[in-house]
């Protein structure tokens, strides 16, 4: 009995059906396709993401969280006392200092 045409079919249907590469996107809601958008956005000092990267803060995945914060520190120099790893509550008062220091510098300079 030849099995291994067998196994390397079902292979091939575990893999295209288990991977689906999603494009990474500061818009997205998946971690997988947000988080490389996050860090490039840190990494090219993009200025125009940072309104995303503060909604980013208070996105129920730590792990989205910790991206943002990382990229708004690498581009303002600042956490205005944020950490990602806080519950939501106490997470909160730093959120509010991001957003006014957005509104104070519209342009995200």
């Amino acid at each position: 009995m030849n099995w291994k045409p067998g196994i390397i079919i079902l292979a091939g249907f575990c893999i295209s059906g288990c991977y689906s590469p999603q494009p990474k996107s500061l818009a997205s809601d998946s971690a997988p396709s947000a988080i490389p958008a996050i860090k490039e956005a840190g990494d090219k000092n993009d200025r125009a993401a940072i309104p995303r990267l503060v909604q980013d803060l208070d996105d129920n995945d730590s792990a989205i969280r910790f991206a943002a914060i990382s990229a708004l520190k690498k581009m303002t120099g600042q956490d205005l006392g944020y950490r990602y790893y806080d519950d939501e509550f106490v997470r909160q008062p730093a959120i509010d200092q991001w957003k006014m220091w957005l509104k104070q510098h519209p342009s995200g300079q």
